[in-house]
C-alpha cells in the first residue's frame, strides 16, 4: 500500500531546523506561542477532518444496518420458533465482533505508533469494506444450513478485527492535527460521522422495510445494504489515501533512532496504567449508553414493547437527526468551558434522567417515546462531543495509537459491545423492562468517577505534542 511519506510535510514554508522541535503543518508562523509551536494549516485541517469523520461514517453503516435490521437478520441465519431466541443469536453474532477488537488493537494501535497513523487507517477502511460486503453475498440457513451462521461469524469477526484500529487512529488523527483551542470542535465532527453513518444505515432499512414485503425483504431485501458498503470502501480508501501524517507523528518519526526506540506493547499497557483505567471508565459509559441508544433501541421497542418497526425505526432516526444538530455546537462547548463538565454533566443525566425516560419510552405513544429517546439523545451528545478529543489527551504522542487502542477496546468488547446481548437476556431472566435504565445508570456511576480523577485537557498542548496553534486563511494572508 502506498502513502504519502511520513516525513514529508508539504505545507511548511520555511525549511526547519535539524533536528526540528516541532513541525509546522501550515504556511505562517507560531506567534505568541513561541517558535515551537505547530502552526496548523486551515484547508489541511479541514481536509484531514472530512476524511477520518467520512471513513468512520462509512464504517458504522454496517453497524447501524445490522442493528435495524437484526429482526429480519435473526429469521435468515437463527430459524427458531423463538424470536427472542433469534434476537440473542443475532445480537451474539454482533457481540463476537466486539470480542476481537482488543486483538485488533494490539495489532494496529502498535503498527499506528510505529509506521504512521494514515497507512493503519486506510488498512483498517479495505477489512472492514470487506468483512461487510461479505454479508451481502452469504447465503442463507435454508440454504446452506449451519453454515450460514459460521460465514456471518467470520465475516463479523474480520470486522471487529478492522475496527480495533479505527476509532483511536481516526480520533487520534484529528486532534494530532487540530490547534489546541479548537480540537473539541474539531473532534466531535468524528461522531458527527459516526451519526451520519448510523443515519445512512438506519435510513436504508427504514425505507426498505416500508417499500418491500415482508417476503422480499427476508429473500433479497436484506442483502442490499451490506452490499453498498462496496463501493462505499472504495470512496473510503481513496479519501484516507490522500492524507499527509500528522504533524505530531511527523516530528516524533524525525527523531534519531536513538532517541526513538522501538516502543514494547508492555510500556504501552504498564507504563499508562492510570491513563488506562480512566480510558476504560471513560469508554465503558460512553459506549454502553451509544449503543444502548443506537443499536439496542430499535429491537427492544419492536421485540420486546411490540411497538410498530417503521415507526419505531423514523423516531430512533430523529433522535439521531437531532444529536448531529447539536454535536458540532457541543464540541465547541467544550473548547470554552472543558471536557470534564461536558462529561459529567452526561454522567449525572444517565443517572437521574434514565428511569423517567426509559418510562415515557414505554408509555408506547409516540410523543411520549419521542421525548424518552430525545432525552437519551441530546444527554449521549456529552459523550460524542468530548471524547474524540478528551481520549486522546490522556497518552503522549509516542504511545498514543497504541495505548488508545488497547483501553478503548478492552472497554468496548467488555462493556459496550456485549449491551444489547447482556440487556436482552437480563429482560428474559428477570422480565423486568426497566433493565435498560438500569444498565445505564451503573454506567454513569463508572464515568462520573474517571471523570473525578481525570485532568482538563481543553485549551493545552497534546502530553508530547508540541503547542498547536491555527495559522492564517489563505484569504487571510497578506
Amino acid at each position: 500500500m502506498s502513502a504519502a511519506p511520513v516525513a514529508a510535510h508539504p505545507s511548511r514554508t520555511n525549511p526547519p531546523p535539524a533536528p526540528p522541535p516541532a513541525p509546522s503543518s501550515g504556511s505562517g508562523s507560531a506567534s505568541g506561542p513561541g517558535s515551537n509551536a505547530t502552526v496548523t494549516d486551515p484547508a489541511l485541517v479541514r481536509r484531514a477532518v472530512k476524511a477520518a469523520a467520512l471513513g468512520n461514517a462509512m464504517e458504522w453503516f454496517d453497524f447501524g444496518v445490522y442493528s435495524y435490521i437484526a429482526v429480519t437478520l435473526g429469521k435468515v441465519f437463527f430459524p427458531s420458533g423463538s424470536p427472542t431466541a433469534q434476537l440473542l443469536a443475532t445480537f451474539g453474532a454482533f457481540a463476537a465482533a466486539f470480542l476481537v477488537r482488543p486483538l485488533g488493537g494490539l495489532v494496529f494501535g502498535p503498527l499506528g505508533d510505529r509506521v504512521g497513523r494514515q497507512k493503519i487507517l486506510a488498512l483498517t477502511m479495505i477489512m472492514m469494506a470487506a468483512g461487510t460486503f461479505a454479508i451481502g453475498l452469504i447465503p442463507s440457513y435454508a440454504t446452506i444450513g449451519v453454515w450460514a451462521p459460521v460465514l456471518l461469524l467470520v465475516a463479523r469477526l474480520v470486522q471487529g478485527f478492522s475496527t480495533g484500529g479505527e476509532y483511536a487512529g481516526a480520533s487520534t488523527f484529528i486532534a494530532e492535527y487540530a490547534p489546541d483551542k479548537r480540537r473539541g470542535f474539531l473532534g466531535s465532527w468524528l461522531e458527527f460521522g459516526t451519526l451520519a453513518g448510523y443515519i445512512g444505515g438506519a435510513g436504508l432499512v427504514t425505507l426498505m422495510t416500508a417499500l418491500l414485503s415482508d417476503g422480499d425483504l427476508l429473500s433479497w431485501g436484506w442483502r442490499v445494504p451490506f452490499l453498498i458498503a462496496g463501493p462505499m470502501g472504495i470512496v473510503g480508501l481513496y479519501l484516507r489515501m490522500r492524507l499527509e501524517e500528522t504533524p505530531a507523528f511527523t516530528a516524533e518519526a524525525g527523531k534519531a533512532e536513538a532517541d526513538r526506540p522501538k516502543v514494547p506493547l508492555r510500556e504501552m499497557v504498564t507504563g499508562q496504567w492510570k491513563a488506562l483505567l480512566l480510558c476504560v471508565g471513560l469508554v465503558l459509559v460512553f459506549n454502553v449508553t451509544d449503543y444502548m441508544l443506537l443499536s439496542y433501541m430499535p429491537s427492544y421497542l419492536t421485540s420486546e414493547l411490540e411497538y410498530d418497526e417503521t415507526h419505531g425505526l423514523l423516531v430512533v432516526l430523529a433522535v439521531m437527526v437531532l444529536m448531529m444538530a447539536v454535536q458540532p455546537f457541543a464540541g465547541a462547548l467544550t473548547d470554552r468551558v472543558g471536557r470534564r463538565p461536558v462529561i459529567a454533566a452526561g454522567c449525572a443525566g444517565f443517572l437521574f434522567l434514565s428511569v423517567p425516560a426509559l418510562l415515557l419510552i414505554r408509555d408506547g405513544s409516540l410523543l411520549a417515546v419521542g421525548l424518552g429517546m430525545a432525552a437519551l439523545g441530546l444527554l449521549l451528545v456529552c459523550f460524542t462531543a468530548s471524547m474524540p478529543s478528551a481520549l486522546p489527551a490522556l497518552f503522549p504522542t509516542r504511545v498514543r495509537y497504541g495505548s488508545l487502542s488497547i483501553g478503548f477496546n478492552v472497554s468496548v468488547s467488555l462493556f459496550g459491545g456485549t449491551t444489547p446481548l447482556v440487556v436482552t437476556a437480563l429482560i428474559g431472566a428477570t422480565g423486568d423492562m426497566m433493565m435498560p435504565a438500569y444498565y445505564m445508570m451503573a454506567a454513569a456511576v463508572v464515568g462520573g468517577v474517571a471523570v473525578w480523577f481525570m485532568s482538563e485537557s481543553a485549551g493545552r498542548p497534546l502530553p508530547g505534542s508540541a503547542p498547536a496553534v491555527e495559522g492564517r486563511r489563505p484569504e487571510a494572508a497578506g
